[in-house]
């Protein structure tokens, strides 16, 4: 009898055309999420217009997308255990796409709200299934750039909604880039019939025969056999399902809860970014058309850091990379608030794009590595849900802050301290309990095969 440990036979994988075809399906899902994000922030100041509605209301119609996206990260990451993931992001991108296109149809905040929570809801969905899958698939010595990679679609949609937006709400309305969200519904047969599911889940729904064409496309040369046992990277064989307590098992305890502090601060960046720097550029005396240059040059600064931070993460110590992230947003954010050059400005958003969007790819990224396969959705999953607390309160709490009228240096500052508090965060994660370092240690007391997860970075 032999047995495969699922995650090391991906771990020693050649990169082939597989793992491009599972980061086309990955990052295309998320190309479409983060365009269903942004488009908020980028038709704000038209909606606020529109509707009449003041800075504070305005800030709670955006933060309805971010609570529903609360709940879909914690439903719909345990969910993807239940039907696996294919089905769950086939689901949560039905619901994003269809209910960001309603929104372009209402007239008043309260519906306006309604859709976009629910929309919210597929939206949130989404990530911890595609994280999940792509850690999983990726091959291990290039994980952490695949997975980043894939999280920079997030930063190429917002990228297509702020030019979107440029050509067309100024002569179609606000509504016309929400409709426009309603396209990707066509695409669900595809995801459902080129996506593969995760391999936990077909060892433990018992389809033994799908998991080996699914191995032989990771690895063309491998060869099964009638007897072979599988194994996945915290030794379950099939009968092992996830649970929340698993997230504070092993030593993982600690650096669960900082990874939730850090998800916190980093979305509290990030959608406070998002959401209001093209009102705050606006009411700084820019048109909106170079207010919504200033959201296209955040969202590219946020592709660099992403596929930069997954670069230096894959050669460097990943969590280090992070700690250097997120100082480097602290400084960048704070200099947002002083007079600067507009070139000068410019470079400053992008380097705030890198060290913030970017740097939640990289965070999850590396939550992604540090739970073994069985739990990680869940673990990635939870994470998000309770980081969407911060995109939450951020977007309601920047609007308070602008209803006040308080000086544009300090509102940048309020949305610099979270990076300092993250940074800490990060430093105090027991990388050693993580899976990718626990990979490099043999169980010398193992039969024939042991679990190695993957190596540390």
């Amino acid at each position: 009898m032999r047995t495969i440990d699922l995650q090391q036979f991906t771990d020693d994988a050649r990169l082939n055309r597989f793992h491009w075809a599972v980061l086309f399906w990955c990052a295309l899902m998320i190309i479409f999420d983060g365009y269903d994000l942004a488009v908020v922030g980028v038709a704000l100041p038209s909606i606020m217009a529109d509707m009449h509605v003041a800075p504070t209301r305005a800030g709670m119609m955006v933060s309805s997308a971010l609570f529903g996206m609360m709940f879909g990260n914690l439903l719909f990451g345990s969910l993807a255990g239940k039907i696996g993931r294919r089905r769950t992001i086939a689901i949560c991108l039905a619901f994003f796409s269809v209910l960001t296109a309603a929104s372009g149809f209402t007239h008043e905040a309260l519906t306006f709200g309604i859709c976009r929570f629910i929309a919210g809801l597929g939206m949130g969905g989404v990530m911890p299934g595609v994280v999940a899958q792509m850690t999983e698939y990726a091959p291990r010595r290039v994980r952490s750039t695949m997975v980043t990679l894939m999280f920079s679609g997030y930063s190429i949609g917002g990228a297509a909604a702020a030019l979107l937006g440029k050509a067309i709400i100024e002569s179609h309305g606000w509504p016309s880039v929400f409709i426009a969200a309603g396209l990707p519904i066509l695409l669900i047969p595809c995801v459902l019939k080129w996506l593969p599911d995760s391999m936990p889940y077909l060892l433990q729904s018992g389809n033994v025969e799908r998991l080996r064409d699914v191995l032989g496309k990771i690895d063309p040369s491998h060869v099964p056999r009638a007897d072979d046992r599988y194994a996945t990277d915290d030794g379950a064989t099939g009968e092992h399902r996830a649970t929340f307590s698993q997230l504070f098992t092993h030593g993982r305890a600690l650096s669960t809860v900082m990874f939730w502090i850090a998800c916190f601060m980093c979305l509290f960046m990030v959608y406070a970014l998002s959401s209001w720097l093209v009102k705050l550029m606006a009411g700084s005396g820019y048109s909106l058309g170079s207010a919504l240059s200033f959201m296209l040059v955040l969202n590219i600064g946020a592709l660099v850091g992403a596929i930069g931070g997954g670069w230096l993460a894959d050669h460097f110590h990943i969590k280090y990379v992070l700690v250097g992230m997120y100082v480097t947003a602290a400084v960048s954010i704070a200099l947002l608030g002083f007079q600067l050059p507009e070139a000068a400005l410019l470079f400053v958003v992008g380097v705030a794009g890198a060290a913030t969007i970017g740097n939640q790819i990289v965070t999850i990224a590396y939550a992604g590595q540090f739970y073994p396969m069985t739990v990680r959705a869940t673990g990635v999953g939870i994470a998000l849900g309770v980081g969407r607390l911060g995109a939450i309160t951020a977007p309601v709490f920047i609007g308070a802050l602008v209803g006040i009228a308080l000086p544009l240096r300090q509102d940048f500052f309020a949305i610099a301290i979270p990076a300092c508090v993250a940074a800490l965060a990060i430093s105090l994660i027991n990388h050693s309990r993580s899976a990718a370092s626990r990979a490099a240690v043999p169980d010398a007391q193992a039969g024939a095969m042991t679990p190695q997860p993957g190596r540390a970075h």
